[in-house]
């Protein structure tokens, strides 16, 4: 509901919704999405707001007003679907308690929040998926049902099997993404860095005063907040995908999404990054600059085939889509009819 399903930019969780559905839809399942009017989908779209909310130029709007007319309308037909799947975080809880057992939630974010062991105490009967392991340790008491890794539709992304010698940096501008460590191993490896991120209000601050500063057009170039359409040019064209992070990632689309193009990644190891990266083969974890550095000379050297053979095998749509049938399935007692999508 924050961005259109797949996004037009920007954007995680609706992205993975959009692979999903329709890698359900092309095999076989009857899949119903609940998102705004200008979805994308193979799936049966039921909109629940005219546009998505972030790039609605309304002046004043509520995503708490969007999100609430959502969850009633999923509860209205609720009885049309055998398992409804959630991507609203803990939101429709007290509106689904009496079917708690028929609903799937994935959760997609970082789960250190001091609020958030009280509600899942609260409504333990929920099901729920981490999208990786090391997302669900603050939790570790919570009714995990699985993990289960993220997957992008394979067709999206271009194979790039030669890199043209500069190093990726894809996401958001905020501190604990750390392009200012992506700019420092770029500069200490003698590479150029291209930065394709968005930089959201909160973050402005930051960008003016610690990365502008660091923005070098001989050796560093700010290239803005790209969609689906330019990454494939951008990632398959790098020599390494830098994710240098310094928090507890849940997932982190982006590495699979580099990989996808055949681009290793040279990441840190923080939260998921040890879990999707396989060092040596899709990439590389490191520890600090000296590791970074090493690994971006390594990088050139792994085989971009086999990393984009690793992208399908372990990270596509139609892997994430064969798990969650298996999660549906045990949910249903029966092979699933019907599955219904809430997307945030």
């Amino acid at each position: 509901m924050y961005e259109a399903v797949p996004p037009r930019l920007y954007g995680g969780t609706e992205r993975v919704v959009a692979h999903l559905s329709n890698a359900l839809a092309d095999l076989g399942h009857q899949v119903t999405l609940f998102a705004s009017a200008d979805a994308q989908t193979r799936a049966r779209l039921v909109p629940v707001r005219d546009q998505a909310i972030r790039l609605d130029p309304a002046p004043l709007k509520s995503d708490l007003a969007a999100h609430m007319s959502m969850i009633a309308e999923v509860r209205r037909r609720a009885d049309q679907f055998d398992v409804i799947h959630f991507h609203t975080d803990m939101i429709h809880f007290p509106f689904f308690e009496g079917m708690a057992e028929r609903t799937l939630t994935t959760l997609h974010g970082r789960l250190d929040l001091k609020d958030l062991p009280a509600v899942y105490r609260r409504w333990p009967q929920f099901p729920l998926v981490s999208i990786s392991d090391s997302q669900r340790k603050p939790l570790a008491f919570a009714n995990w049902a699985a993990t289960v890794p993220h997957g992008m539709s394979a067709e999206t992304y271009d194979f790039h099997p030669k890199s043209r010698g500069y190093l990726a940096f894809l996401g958001r501008i905020s501190p604990e993404k750390r392009p200012d460590r992506a700019i420092a191993i770029a500069k200490a490896a003698g590479k150029r860095l291209k930065i394709a991120a968005k930089v959201d209000p909160v973050d402005e601050a930051y960008f003016e005063e610690k990365i502008e500063p660091l923005l070098d057009l001989d050796q560093v170039e700010f290239v803005g907040e790209i969609g689906d359409a330019r990454k494939s040019e951008f990632l398959g064209g790098a020599d390494a995908l830098l994710f240098p992070i310094d928090w507890p990632e849940p997932f982190g689309l982006v590495m699979i999404e580099a990989m996808a193009c055949g681009t290793p990644v040279v990441a840190y190891d923080c939260g998921s990054a040890p879990e999707v990266v396989e060092h040596g083969l899709t990439g590389f974890i490191v520890r600090d600059l000296a590791e970074a550095v090493a690994a971006v000379e390594r990088a050139p050297q792994l085989d971009r085939a086999a990393i984009r053979r690793r992208f399908e095998q372990r990270f596509s749509a139609t892997a994430m889509a064969q798990r969650y049938v298996d999660l549906y399935s045990r949910l249903a007692n029966s092979q699933t009819a019907g599955v219904e999508f809430a997307a945030e």
